[in-house]
């Protein structure tokens, strides 16, 4: 085995085809984000689960047999955004100053939107991201005895404000 040398291997260098995730020899590592200026940085995710419309007014009740469901889905939700560095591989972690998880019924189901603040040298658009699914997931384990057939979909990002790739606003 070789010695390790750090000697060209500092810096936020862009690897194989411009992913900033891989190394000039195609290895996985974690940008190096040391050298970039802190920045406020928001980052806006939503998704949705689709589910039964009978199932979908014992939710909005607060009446499914397992209680809160909308409540444990934002707690689930932000502790999964506080996390996501332990779940993403070659994701830094983050001090959020702010992460808001919102569960909205439509006539389909539960809209899921998060809200993650921090002021960093790297951006919450991961945390936002983790928080929509974990928060679903959690709608889904809490209420799958009541209707297997949920589904979760369309998550994504819909805003992201700081740092050096610029603003970006879905359309």
């Amino acid at each position: 085995m070789s010695e390790y040398s750090p000697q060209g291997r500092e810096g936020s260098v862009v690897g194989v085809d411009g992913f900033t995730h891989l190394d000039a020899e195609g290895r996985a590592v974690m940008v190096d984000v040391s050298a970039k200026a802190s920045t406020e940085r928001l980052a806006v995710a939503r998704g949705r689960i689709d589910i039964r419309s009978d199932v979908l007014d014992l939710i909005v009740r607060g009446a499914t047999p397992k209680g809160d469901v909308l409540a444990a889905g934002r707690i689930a939700g932000i502790m999964a955004g506080k996390k996501t560095s332990d779940l993403i591989p070659l994701c830094h972690p983050i001090g959020l100053t702010s992460l808001k998880v919102f569960i909205t019924p439509d006539e389909k189901g539960l809209e899921i939107e998060a809200i993650a603040k921090t002021t960093g040298p790297t951006g919450v658009e991961m945390e936002a991201l983790t928080a929509v699914s974990v928060a679903a997931l959690t709608l889904y384990d809490m209420c799958k005895a009541l209707d297997r057939e949920m589904r979760i979909g369309d998550i994504r990002l819909m805003q992201k404000t700081g740092g050096r790739s610029g603003d970006f606003q879905r359309a």
